[in-house]
């Protein structure tokens, strides 16, 4: 089991023994880097450190990782115009690669680099992330019931 994600053509592949799953997804609006505090997708060698938000409802709003009661809907975005929705489900992201996603200023971990579901209105295929990668709630929701915690997770730029 394996994910490899290519933010130049914005799409997630899961290898399955016996099949491959092909998702478009929304990397980040300011491009790729490592750095804390550069809202940037983070390249190289990830593993999927926890699984959050199983049994939530799709659409289940999500607040430093924990279910804050609310379930996202239209009148809910126009109160908080200006919030990063982190909507269904999260994959958190762990670097693999000391120096370059793992430890210091560019540890994807402490950056708080997620998988995880976005408002249906927001286009997939176009870089609008803030360094996470996005995917429809119900995209996410079917990847997170197939992957288990340790799964590699590649983020490419080619």
């Amino acid at each position: 089991m394996h994910i490899s994600i290519n933010t130049r053509t914005q799409e997630l592949q899961h290898f399955l023994p016996d099949k491959t799953y092909r998702y478009s997804i929304s990397s980040a609006k300011n491009g790729l880097g490592q750095q804390a505090g550069s809202e940037k997708t983070p390249l190289g060698r990830h593993v999927i450190r926890a699984k959050i938000g199983a049994e939530l409802p799709s659409h289940a709003v999500l607040v430093g990782r924990r279910f804050s009661g609310e379930i996202y809907d239209a009148p809910l975005a126009e109160k908080y115009p200006n919030r990063d929705w982190i909507l269904s489900r999260i994959l958190w992201l762990s670097g693999l690669e000391s120096g370059k996603n793992r430890l210091g200023a560019v540890d994807s971990m402490r950056r708080y680099i997620y998988i995880h579901g976005t408002p249906d209105s927001e286009p997939m295929g176009v870089p609008l992330s803030h360094g996470c990668i996005r995917m429809t709630n119900s995209d996410v929701i079917e990847l997170f019931d197939r992957v288990e915690v340790g799964c590699t997770v590649d983020i490419t730029g080619c």
